[in-house]
């Protein structure tokens, strides 16, 4: 009760004040160690957290423990077949890999092509994709309106459509609500069933338009051939031996050599963002590391001006001592100052990051090219930071408050 009564005394800071003002540029030098090591925390984090929406924004509404694997050419001759030989892949190896590879969640097949889209007098040149439902489950779609495709539309080969909104207004200059609507897609004529919202504009025109797998197999007599195919994984298997093993049981399948590298193609998704989130973490942890090492150089500069300043009061402890203060109210006040110093400059440093992390935000964080997409830091980290500069403080500050207790009253006194 004393102490917490000592806290919030005036007398108490009236001499903190009084300590530190003595000398005001020695006070202010010392605080800037602290000040930057925590300005630096803040500002390293907020960035690494930008970096990290960054990517999620590019590939969020992926699964990201995806591969994508397409057909290409042979480059070595196998079985009687001429290298150069092209190679296809059908529907029947999607269930083969779902069938016999472990570990793999979806396995769904994509066809595209290139199409003219017209309604009205509005038109386009847009990349065409036949889909199957369970595509919406791999690479989330935000339905704005309507739907996207269902197993009803892959059943009887519905002429539907999924557009997104950045194709919408392109071709519906009079604004009217899209789903229900016709567009023309080739000549042939399809309803609008669903409006998504497109994520990224500037890539929308190639992959914003879907129409069920049946009905793309139908219209350009795709019979059971697929152009690639997205494999998913479960969250506790290895993308990269899932993507090993399909590209082995195909080379099997196809008849193409063992060692063909060059027969199918791939892009291993879960592979990249693996190695993103390592370096992430990495980054963040490197950031800790040197915000805490540039923060405790800061609290010793701190530690040293304290003892500078007991130095400078030694007569002024004999008097308090000889008047009868404890040991412990003089390593109070003086632990007290330390703490005081290593705050001041923490919640400086803390609001100067953040005003730095705003004005990053505000010149390279908008739009959708954006390099750092809302970079800042949690609560959480403000809070440990706090805690962080409390416990230093505290630490450092137990060196003068024992040297001060050390000193005899009658040599204090003596003191000139």
């Amino acid at each position: 009760m004393n102490s917490i009564r000592f806290l919030f005394s005036k007398d108490t800071w009236q001499e903190v004040y009084d300590s530190l003002s003595k000398n005001r540029l020695r006070t202010i030098l010392t605080m800037i160690g602290v000040w930057w090591g925590i300005l630096m925390l803040i500002a390293l984090l907020g960035a690494s957290r930008g970096l990290e929406n960054s990517f999620n924004r590019l590939f969020g509404d992926f699964a990201t423990n995806s591969v994508f694997v397409w057909p290409r050419k042979t480059s070595k001759p196998f079985l009687g077949f001429q290298k150069g030989r092209p190679v296809s892949l059908t529907l029947d190896d999607i269930t083969n890999i779902k069938e016999h590879i472990n570990g793999v969640r979806f396995a769904i097949p994509r066809n595209s092509k290139q199409a003219l889209v017209k309604r009205g007098f509005e038109s386009g040149t847009y990349a065409i994709f036949g889909d199957y439902p369970i595509y919406d489950q791999a690479k989330k779609r935000k339905i704005i309106k309507g739907r996207f495709i269902n197993p009803i539309d892959i059943q009887h080969n519905r002429k539907v459509v999924v557009i997104s909104k950045y194709i919408y207004k392109q071709l519906f200059q009079d604004k009217k609500t899209p789903v229900g609507q016709y567009v023309s897609i080739d000549d042939i004529s399809y309803k609008i069933v669903g409006l998504f919202e497109t994520d990224d504009p500037e890539r929308g025109p190639s992959s914003d338009i879907h129409i069920p797998f049946t009905t793309f197999q139908q219209v350009y007599n795709q019979k059971n051939k697929i152009g690639y195919l997205m494999i998913t994984g479960f969250k506790n298997y290895d993308i990269k031996k899932i993507e090993s093993d399909a590209i082995i049981m195909l080379r099997a399948l196809k008849k193409v050599h063992p060692k063909d590298k060059r027969a199918f193609g791939s892009f291993n998704l879960g592979a990249i963002f693996e190695k993103f989130t390592g370096f992430l973490t990495g980054m963040q942890f490197l950031t800790w590391i040197v915000g805490i090492a540039t923060l405790i150089a800061g609290v010793f500069a701190i530690g040293n001006i304290l003892l500078i300043t007991v130095k400078e009061r030694t007569k002024e402890i004999g008097v308090r001592r000889a008047l009868g203060a404890a040991p412990f109210e003089i390593k109070r006040q003086i632990i007290i100052e330390a703490v005081f110093i290593t705050l001041l400059s923490g919640i400086l440093g803390i609001v100067s990051g953040g005003l730095i992390l705003i004005i990053i935000d505000y010149f390279v964080g908008q739009g959708d090219d954006a390099i750092l997409v809302n970079a800042s830091v949690s609560l959480s980290v403000v809070f440990v930071s706090l805690i962080i500069l409390v416990v230093l403080g505290s630490l450092i500050g137990l060196i003068p408050a024992f040297k001060a207790v050390s000193i005899k009253p009658i040599e204090a006194l003596r003191e000139e």
